[in-house]
């Protein structure tokens, strides 16, 4: 071989180690910010379902209540619960939420019972109305009950629990329109009433959780009307701090955050984490969709593997690593000792999963980069 063949030989080598270096430092920096990993499949795929936890007989129960399945279309609107014990990996059948299949659902713990909230139907023409009905689903005995319906009907809310006893609906879509209410649900009186309401632009899609008497919301889509066409869908990057006054838990008072320094997110999982002290979010997708998983820009959506949260203590935002899988189409996040649970939703090219992504939040958060002054 030639001295210059040798010097081309090597390099060919050289270029050749530097492309596997770079792939294992790329492979060592995912799974460094990866904090989960997929395991138990539900028993079918299932997206823009609710999902909360409950007890039956002192076991803490996983649930999943109603939503869409894998081809998408207004035929594919359900009401099926599957629930899953804890510890535990198998997925059982419970009976149906009474009346028509519905998306947008929200549903919360409350006693150890779950309160299923809301939602809309999807006609075969495309017509969507949003539900009134709220009922308690019974784990133990695996039955339902009515309670007081919404006042004012919303899917595609955020459901919040304050003191075991009320439950608060934060926005959310009413038949035609986004309303800016702040609904409360008493359970002790099985009634309704108005709290403050939410300051920013009223939202559907948007994300929260509650830590004592402070809740955090963010994101979701706003309505925006033209003189030349006409009203669209747009993403509302921005967040939301609201403290319950410790006597009038009908009193809130409001105040706009620095925002968390990602795209405004659509339909991400989010929950109020006691143990932690933050209200963490996942997931998501920064162009807000039909509940097909195509934008109301046309353009197909992708998830996000994204998890940051709001720590109370300080008000600061934290980076919190990324998710095995991009996912997106959730409405909620349950937390359970120390892991956080993600149940069905949309993957890449608006997959409808089966899968459950279990995630643990790191030891030391990071900072991140730029919180967004209002």
């Amino acid at each position: 071989m030639s001295d210059a063949q040798a010097y081309r030989t090597r390099q060919i080598l050289n270029a050749v180690l530097l492309v596997l270096a770079t792939l294992v430092a790329a492979a060592s920096a995912v799974a460094e910010t990866s904090i989960g990993n997929t395991e138990s499949v539900l028993p079918e795929p299932v997206s823009n379902n609710a999902v909360a936890w409950g007890m039956a007989d002192g076991q803490t129960v996983l649930v999943s209540l109603m939503g869409l399945g894998p081809e998408k279309t207004w035929r594919d609107v359900h009401a099926r619960v599957y629930a899953r014990p804890l510890p535990g990996s198998a997925w059982s059948t419970l009976p149906p939420v009474p009346g028509p299949g519905r998306l947008a659902g929200t549903a919360v713990q409350l006693g150890g019972d779950v309160i299923v909230i809301g939602g809309y139907t999807v006609a075969e023409d495309g017509n969507e109305s949003s539900v009134s009905r709220v009922q308690r689903l019974h784990l133990a005995r695996g039955d339902y009950t009515d309670l007081a319906p919404m006042p004012v009907p919303v899917d595609d809310t955020v459901a919040l629990v304050y003191k075991d006893r009320y439950v608060y609906l934060v926005s959310g879509w009413h038949d035609h329109g986004n309303v800016n209410l702040v609904q409360v649900y008493d359970a002790e009186t099985d009634r309704w009433s108005q709290a403050t309401p939410f300051p920013g632009r009223p939202l559907f899609g948007h994300a929260g959780g509650i830590v004592d008497r402070t809740l955090v919301i963010c994101d979701g889509v706003a309505l925006r009307t033209h003189v030349d066409r006409p009203r669209g869908f747009e993403a509302e990057p921005a967040c939301f701090v609201g403290v319950i006054d410790a006597a009038d838990p009908r009193r809130i008072e409001w105040r706009r955050l620095p925002h968390h320094g990602g795209p405004g997110l659509y339909r991400a999982a989010a929950t109020g984490s006691a143990r932690l002290g933050l209200i963490v979010f996942a997931g998501g997708s920064d162009n807000p969709y039909n509940y097909d998983g195509i934008g109301y820009d046309g353009s197909p959506s992708a998830p996000s593997a994204r998890v940051f949260g709001y720590r109370v203590a300080d008000g600061r935002w934290l980076e919190l690593g990324e998710l095995p899988v991009a996912s997106m189409d959730h409405r909620g996040l349950v937390e359970y000792g120390d892991d956080f649970f993600l149940i069905g939703g949309m993957r890449e090219r608006q997959q409808v999963s089966d899968q459950v992504l279990r995630f643990r939040l790191p030891m030391t958060p990071k900072p991140v980069r730029q919180a967004v002054e209002p």
